[in-house]
């Protein structure tokens, strides 16, 4: 093992003891605790060595070092491999987020499991209005002259409007609306479905058309809303449980969190559900955020990205282990509702 080697090996066992215990550590503490194969003055010299390069630092109360932004990057850049979840875990989280009875409740679920399992605040976006596609429109009569409209999406999305249509209509006739609708709709992503809607009533045989103008105003302002602007966010009290990690900037983040514009454009950056992205501390453009790190993700199927979803904590957290739970929540979202 040459030098620089056995430094990051040096700066891992620091990572792993600050983590687990919230305590500085001194250079006797590493080499009790870890077989570094090396004496306590090489571990000094090294640890003299990460301090100079602005890897690890020493708080003004303590002879231990932690680390620094700088120095969660390099440990988490050299993270080869994610430890991957155990099956139980990963049959637990498959089985809770199997349960889901529609899209709000896989996005509750999804937020609560990933709080739990990473002790952090847990963030998911709603899936984006751009790449979803429409199912299917039910149209279901409640009274003669009021019909119900039910927009279903892929991703699960369910909408449903009640439609006021000032006349009497026959079962028949709902019938016909229903197969006009589907056949103008279906499969389209929801932008263009929108198109298509908005040019139905020009197409309609005369005795449908006052009562297709009223269906598809009132579906186009339900293909027009942004769910991408909405997100679920879990596991906030976690925070709390950390003061000391959050000095002078706990009420900031909280707020930043409750603000949830500066959350969504750290989804926004996870475009990718191959990639675990994280960003740490200053790495983090909102000033709010540069005492925390940021772990997300995409989710979805078959290379399209429905939206974002990650974990917001401390610098100092347990990042192999986060963001083996980020991927797998992500992996699960993913299929649960691409298969709706």
């Amino acid at each position: 093992m040459n030098a620089e080697e056995r430094r990051f090996e040096v700066l891992r066992a620091i990572v792993a003891d600050y983590v687990s215990t919230k305590e500085p550590v001194g250079s006797k503490a590493l080499v009790d605790r870890h077989n570094l194969g090396v004496s306590s003055a090489t571990v000094r010299n090294d640890m003299a060595a990460l301090e100079e390069e602005g890897f690890i630092v020493q708080p003004h109360t303590s002879a231990g070092r932690v680390p620094t932004d700088k120095g969660y990057r390099m440990f988490v850049d050299r993270l080869h491999d994610i430890k991957p979840l155990t099956v139980a875990e990963r049959r637990a989280i498959q089985s809770f987020l199997d349960g889901a009875l529609d899209l709000d409740d896989v996005m509750r679920r999804s937020v609560r499991l990933l709080a739990q399992l990473t002790q952090q605040v847990a963030v998911v976006q709603y899936p984006t209005l751009t790449r979803s596609t429409v199912r299917h429109v039910e149209v279901v009569t409640i009274t003669p002259a009021r019909l119900m409209v039910v927009l279903i999406t892929n991703t699960g999305r369910v909408d449903q409007r009640v439609v006021d249509l000032g006349d009497v209509i026959s079962e028949d006739d709902v019938a016909r609306l229903r197969t006009m609708l589907n056949g103008a709709m279906a499969e389209k992503r929801l932008a263009d479905a929108s198109a298509a809607v908005a040019e139905l009533p020009d197409q309609a045989p005369p005795d449908l058309r006052n009562a297709l103008v009223r269906l598809c105003s009132v579906l186009i302002e339900s293909l027009v809303e942004h769910p991408e602007e909405r997100m679920v966010l879990g596991g906030t009290p976690n925070l709390t449980r950390n003061v000391a990690d959050f000095p002078n900037s706990l009420r900031q983040v909280l707020e930043a969190l409750e603000e949830q514009v500066v959350v969504l454009k750290l989804l926004a950056a996870a475009r990718d559900s191959e990639t675990i992205r994280v960003s740490i501390g200053m790495e983090n453009e909102a000033k709010e955020m540069q005492t925390t790190s940021v772990i997300s993700t995409g989710y979805g199927s078959d290379g399209m990205v429905l939206g974002g979803l990650g974990v917001v904590g401390p610098t100092r957290m347990d990042y192999p282990g986060t963001m083996a739970a980020v991927r797998a929540v992500a992996a699960y979202v993913g299929e649960i509702l691409v298969g709706r």
